[in-house]
């Protein structure tokens, strides 16, 4: 039976843009409501990022409807029953109600039907299975307004059953519970995703790694993994990721910074990998570039830091990173092993005190430029060659020691004095 609620106005529902895809649905007597996320976390009061519509209009007719409103409208998925509607610039992702007939894993053959709780029940969780009128009126034919208000994350009947129709759902449980869940997790669900754990291997890499980056951003993300590695689970995906304590203190330390979690940092927090394993992690996930590099550079440090050092080795240690972002990355990583912070495994007031000063060195990057270059040696009279290499290296040298400090008018002092001191000679054996 569907339980029926009220939502109170949501801006995203009262903006002209979806009033304008809402009316033009209507105008060709279309039946629509807003479904999935958008109903979920508006109920939750949590923000709302993608705003999706159901209808029982079948996808053609959408797309005539939402041309003559001059609406753009892009066929994304319409073979699936998927439109694409741009209203003021904005996306609203348009799908028409569908049942499965048959199916095969990730994928399924589906028709068309105009029966709510048909496609509502071909949802993953009865929190995603929540419909919603536009003027406020919320379905809820599985229980997910009761789920949500317990802190329950279950899925939508049979759990095996939901899984064997896509494995991902198994991580998504978790990715779920990560971030709506409270308390011990709903049983059924659990005993399911053990039992086809071993089917994770078949998921594409860029499939997972789209779920676990998104756990690894729930504030209680360190729990939930340690709950994936004592079930077993994470024995079939990342088996090297079981530092859960360093995952745990870096979430703290970036709560008490004010600082926005990111996925990337907090897995290799919770890596016990070398340089190598990191790469493989990366390839096993499909990481981009940018990120494998990243990752690699957080499990094996190209340069040794310390919560604890002073102001010049801080500035002499951003300089040689060469990257304020990763600089900040590698010394959060180095206050959660406990590096210079005198008290290992528990950050007290005192290292946050530390930790920000060290933290704030990143801001001096900009400055950390050597003034001169090679151009500027030839033009002091200096031949091509290595010796250009080597008088700017001394030159630069130099400059580090004095902790940056000398202008470019020094630099060019400096060197001049280099230029005209006497060449070493090799002492002999």
């Amino acid at each position: 039976m569907t339980v029926a609620a009220r939502l109170a106005p949501q801006p995203w529902m009262t903006a002209p843009e979806s009033r304008a895809v809402i009316a033009a649905l209507a105008a060709g007597g279309a039946d629509a409501r807003f479904v999935g996320g958008c109903v979920r976390d508006a109920w939750l009061g949590r923000p709302v990022k993608d705003i999706d519509i159901a209808t029982h209009a079948e996808p053609e007719r959408v797309m005539e409807l939402l041309a003559a409103a001059g609406i753009r409208a892009i066929p994304t998925g319409i073979a699936h029953g998927t439109v694409t509607a741009l209203s003021g610039g904005k996306p609203y992702e348009i799908t028409t109600l569908r049942r499965d007939v048959e199916n095969f894993g990730r994928h399924a053959r589906v028709e068309f039907t105009d029966d709510w709780i048909e496609d509502a029940a071909r949802r993953d969780l009865t929190m995603n299975a929540l419909s919603c009128t536009p003027d406020g009126l919320v379905h809820d034919p599985f229980g997910g307004l009761a789920d949500m208000a317990a802190g329950r994350v279950r899925f939508v009947g049979d759990a095996r059953r939901r899984i064997e129709e896509d494995v991902l759902r198994l991580l998504r449980f978790f990715r779920f519970h990560a971030h709506y869940g409270r308390g011990e997790p709903d049983a059924e669900a659990l005993a399911a995703c053990v039992a086809l754990a071993p089917r994770l291997p078949t998921l594409s890499g860029e499939r997972v790694r789209g779920e676990l980056f998104r756990l690894l951003t729930a504030p209680g993300a360190a729990s939930i993994w340690r709950l994936m590695i004592a079930h077993g689970v994470m024995a079939h995906l990342l088996p090297s990721a079981s530092a859960t304590d360093r995952l745990e203190r870096l979430a703290r330390l970036e709560h008490d910074l004010e600082i926005a979690p990111d996925p990337t940092r907090r897995l290799a927090a919770v890596l016990e990998a070398d340089r190598a394993g990191a790469l493989a992690v990366a390839e096993t996930l499909r990481l981009s570039n940018g990120e494998r590099d990243r990752l690699a550079a957080l499990v094996e440090p190209p340069i040794s830091l310390a919560v604890s050092d002073d102001l010049v080795k801080r500035r002499q240690a951003l300089y040689r990173i060469g990257d304020a972002d990763l600089y900040r990355d590698l010394m959060l990583m180095a206050a959660v092993a406990g590096v210079g912070t005198g008290v290992g495994t528990v950050v007290g007031p005192l290292d946050l005190t530390l930790l920000r000063a060290a933290l704030a060195t990143a801001a001096d990057l900009p400055a950390l430029r050597l003034p001169v270059a090679g151009r500027d040696l030839l033009a002091l009279g200096l031949g091509r060659g290595p010796e250009v290499g080597r008088l700017l290296k001394a030159v630069e040298a130099w400059w580090i020691a004095e902790d940056f400090r000398p202008s470019r008018e020094d630099c060019l002092a400096h060197a001049r004095r280099e230029m005209a001191a006497p060449p070493s000679v090799p002492a002999r054996p």
